[in-house]
């Protein structure tokens, strides 16, 4: 118990737990502590003394917290009113409400607002195990010192009991003194001496009944008034016993499995302490790299104002010199001095050729400054706006320069990611993430013997763009898939495993063939032949006019151009689940050709256009297996019989039903086995089963499609048709 002391401190306090309260979201706090705490959020006017119990070791000046002491107490008497009351009025509160205000408990552990009801501390169960922990850690390493007798006068003698009705310690002369002979104290059972004195049972906060039941729904202890309130009206509850039993037994297996492993704890605990020495050496070298980048960004700065301020230096001195030249003219223009004086001169000679001579220079110079002086300009401009710089971008920049941050984990779009023949993995980076440079991909199959050591994935390193095919996949199985960004920070987190089933055999390329069947005006085939869509036209429209007296509707049949002679294949089509009704299935080549070549007209929509296995007829016992096998589809529906009812699980009343429906999946699978001349029909998506049938596979077998009324087809388009990047399936093998 000699490093445990850490557990038995109260969260608020930091001092051992003194008649601990245990909140609804399971943590601690000293019962003076909470008071406290809800005194400060006013539910109490001015605070509350810390224990209503003025016997109790608790509410002793030499126990008590410090910070109380300096706090204004109100009477015992009145505090424990407020208590039982549910703190009676406090802020937001009316006398008499008719809902009264929920009290919140700030629990100083989880940082949360605990919702304490309206009773506020009154409702909380008393930790009475935690006391006891902390009395046996006192008393193993001497907290406190000797426990005196509170009954003795100065000076205390050590106490040697402790009675429990008392709520005391007593020294032996005290407690003969206080228990005599002949009394109903003398009854009292003495006890060890301690500092909390406890309820011999943990009462219900409620009813003061004993505990006798755990509420599973609540997780909350109750007793016997508690379980037949409404309140707990069809809520789990269960025996103490049961609970205790079942907790201490998980408490158990868990506390073994740790001192189990104490050699994978130590080991840990080395690896975690490497990783601080690690932390502080990396954590000192990324300041160093910083220090060097933003001296360097100081550097450039200092350069750049130097070269900006010699710039400014230059332009000032060209315009002062400037200003100096034209202010020099300018005085030459004065009265007496300069250029207007020697003009005066001129003008007093009286020889004319020798006048002419000197004027004639004279005069351009006085012209061009009657001009300067009629158009006067500063030479020069005394604004320097053309210097000014604009640094909004640049302080922007700087105001956003921040520490690289490696990519958030990427969301896998489960509704774009498929497997088909090849596995296409599509995903894309959450909202305010930063960009990655490239992506890793990894996978691996979950349905293989796990081997001894690390889980081995297959890894393919910068992978561009947000989606890639994964390319030849095993067949039947399932593939666990996840993808990391990286840039120049680094690796981001992986995203979540998304779980993909593959195709239980290899995939069939084929494509639509109309040449047999009926008429080509009510199948429209795409031109990439992957769909069809029939047209009813006229005759139902007929049919919908004569639906009383008797109808007919034509069958349209369209086939694929491929057959199967060997092996195991697999193909996937989408059916409109607006088509009227649509017949997907397998048959004979010879007998589809014989069968619907010139195919006359049916009587109803109900209509079995093969002699064979149809998910729609009845399920007759035959010697011989059927050369065709339809799975019927209508209005949203898949018709099942009764022999596919019964594998699907689906039952009725009274036992397996005759026949039913299932809602049509967005794609149906098409499983063909030509060796064991079995035919599975399945979900595309989750590879769930629908129906499995015989089918006659001696000769060459190809896929059908027949439509009565108007449907559409669309069948699954090969993955590898699409221009993504590829990763080939084998290889890159690492370890993770």
């Amino acid at each position: 118990m000699k490093n445990m002391e850490k557990e038995l401190l109260c969260p608020v306090c930091q001092e051992m737990y003194k008649q601990p309260l245990v909140l609804p979201c399971t943590h601690n706090v000293c019962q003076a502590c909470a008071r406290e705490v809800l005194g400060q959020q006013g539910y109490i006017g001015h605070g509350g003394d810390p224990s209503s119990e003025p016997t109790s070791p608790a509410s002793t000046p030499s126990t008590r917290s410090p910070r109380l002491s300096r706090r204004t107490l109100p009477k015992p008497d009145r505090l424990d009113r407020l208590l039982k009351s549910g703190f009676g009025t406090y802020p937001g509160r009316k006398r008499g409400a008719l809902h009264p205000q929920v009290i919140m408990f700030p629990c100083p552990a989880c940082q949360g607002d605990v919702e304490l009801g309206e009773r506020g501390l009154a409702g909380l169960f008393r930790n009475l195990t935690l006391e006891r922990v902390v009395e046996r850690y006192r008393q193993s390493v001497s907290v406190g010192g000797a426990i005196l007798c509170q009954l003795c006068k100065p000076p205390q003698l050590e106490a040697t009991k402790g009675c429990t009705e008392c709520r005391a310690t007593f020294c032996n002369e005290c407690f003969k003194l206080f228990h005599p002979w002949g009394t109903q104290k003398a009854q009292h059972e003495p006890t060890l001496p301690t500092l909390s004195f406890r309820p011999k049972g943990l009462m219900c906060p409620d009813h003061k009944e004993e505990v006798t039941h755990y509420c599973k729904t609540c997780q909350r202890l109750v007793c016997q008034l508690c379980r037949v309130r409404r309140t707990h009206s069809g809520h789990k509850i269960t025996p103490v016993v049961s609970a205790y039993q079942a907790l201490k037994d998980k408490l158990t297996k868990s506390l073994t499995y740790i001192l189990g492993n104490q050699d994978t704890v130590q080991t840990q605990i080395c690896e975690l302490e490497e990783t601080v020495r690690h932390t502080e050496v990396s954590g000192q070298q990324a300041k160093e790299e910083v220090s060097q980048l933003v001296r360097g960004l100081g550097a450039v700065l200092e350069e750049k104002r130097a070269s900006l301020l010699q710039a400014i230096e230059e332009c000032q001195q060209e315009r002062l010199a400037r200003l100096s030249a034209q202010i020099q003219e300018h005085r030459s223009l004065l009265d007496g001095s300069g250029l207007v004086g020697y003009a005066q001169e001129v003008l007093k000679e009286t020889d004319q050729p020798c006048f002419v001579q000197a004027a004639k220079q004279l005069h351009n110079r006085i012209a061009r400054a009657t001009e300067a002086l009629q158009t006067f300009r500063p030479a020069a401009s005394s604004s320097f706006r053309h210097c000014q710089l604009d640094v909004g971008r640049e302080m922007k920049l700087l105001t956003e320069l921040n520490f690289l941050r490696v990519p958030e984990a990427p969301v896998i779009d489960t509704q774009r990611t498929f497997a088909y023949d090849q596995i296409f993995l599509c995903w894309r980076l959450p909202p305010h993430s930063p960009p990655a440079w490239h992506y890793t991909i990894e996978f691996r199959r979950t349905d293989v013997p796990a081997q001894p050591g690390p889980t081995r994935w297959q890894r393919r390193e910068e992978v561009r763009g947000t989606s890639a095919l994964l390319e030849n996949p095993d067949t039947g199985s399932v593939y666990v898939l996840r993808v990391r960004g990286c840039n120049k920070a680094g690796y981001g987190e992986y995203s979540e495993d998304v779980h993909l089933h593959t195709p239980p055999a290899p995939v069939l390329h084929f494509f639509l063939d109309g040449r047999w069947g009926t008429s080509r005006e009510r199948l429209a085939i795409s031109k990439d032949q992957r769909a069809v869509r029939s047209v009813p036209g006229l005759p139902l429209l007929l049919a919908a006019e004569r639906l009383l007296t008797g109808c007919h509707l034509s069958v349209d049949v369209v086939l694929g151009d491929v057959a199967v002679t060997q092996g195991r294949s697999y193909w996937a089509c989408a059916v409109d689940p607006a088509s009227y009704l649509v017949k997907v299935g397998v048959g004979l080549e010879s007998k589809l050709q014989e069968s619907f070549q010139g195919a006359p007209d049916v009587i109803s929509p109900r209509y079995d256009p093969d002699s064979g296995h149809d998910s729609g007829a009845e399920d007759a016992t035959v010697e011989a297996s059927p050369p065709f096998a339809f799975l019927t589809i209508g209005m949203g529906k898949i018709l099942l019989g009764a022999g596919a009812s019964a594998n699907a699980g689906l039952t009725g009343r009274d036992g397996p039903a005759a026949s039913c429906t299932v809602p049509l999946p967005p794609r149906l699978g098409i499983c063909l086995d030509y060796e064991r001349g079995r035919v599975s029909f399945l979900d595309a998506v989750s590879f769930r089963g629908l129906l499995e049938c015989p089918l006659d596979c001696s000769g060459p077998v190809c896929p059908a499609f027949c439509f009565i009324g108007g449907g559409a087809v669309q069948l699954q388009e090969p993955v590898g048709t699409k221009p993504e990047r590829k990763v080939t399936i084998g290889g890159f093998a690492k370890l993770d």
